[in-house]
């Protein structure tokens, strides 16, 4: 019997179904790109965002790093909102991971603005208290940040202050310079840090 001479057909081999990003899993900077189980592609956006809180109170500083964590979610709160008034609800909010770096003191924050210059990997905002006996108060200690870093977003996290609202916004320069009080509930400070955060990214993008 005469043989074929006819090539066997090739076999298809086709990849399990496996997750891939760009970066690593875990504290990936950039978008990634997701390998769904049906074959689609879609987009992640994962981002970090390096914040500094400066307060003389370690239990503040304690609160804020329970109050964000080693990485949080934004709650997709308005999702309902929109579904009920019938627009679509809208993309899933990225996953931000915040980096918290504390100092006790003024100076001590001020140094830490100018070394992360330096480093090429600045703060996307700062909380700042206002009384810190025996160094700088809040207000000097906003003006020397913003001396360094203009594009520094700011805020104040304070019970007292000796100066009003208005007058520490006009020196500092910022009429939309946000305050929140204490003692604050969590929920609020959330929202206050993911608003300062998303502001922080569009002042350094020149927006």
């Amino acid at each position: 019997m005469a043989k074929s001479s006819a090539l066997p057909a090739p076999l298809l081999w086709r990849p399990p179904d496996i997750l891939w990003m760009v970066g690593s899993q875990d504290g990936a900077q950039g978008p990634g790109v997701r390998q769904a189980s049906s074959g689609g592609m879609r987009m992640e956006l994962q981002t970090q965002r390096r914040i500094l809180v400066v307060d003389d109170d370690p239990t503040i500083l304690n609160v804020w790093r329970r109050v964000l964590g080693p990485k949080w979610r934004r709650p997709a709160l308005d999702n309902l909102e929109k579904k009920l008034f019938g627009a679509a609800p809208p993309a899933a909010s990225p996953e931000v991971s915040f980096i918290i770096d504390t100092a006790s003191q003024g100076l001590e924050g001020f140094q830490k603005v100018v070394s992360a210059l330096e480093e090429a990997r600045p703060y996307t905002f700062a909380l700042v208290d206002m009384r810190m006996p025996p160094g700088w108060d809040g207000l000097e200690t906003i003006m020397r940040m913003l001396e360094k870093d203009p594009q520094l977003e700011v805020a104040i996290c304070s019970a007292f202050s000796d100066i009003s609202r208005e007058e520490v916004a006009q020196r500092v320069g910022r009429a939309d310079l946000q305050w929140l009080k204490k003692p604050f509930e969590l929920e609020v400070a959330r929202e206050l840090a993911w608003k300062l955060s998303e502001q922080g990214v569009q002042r350094r993008r020149g927006r």
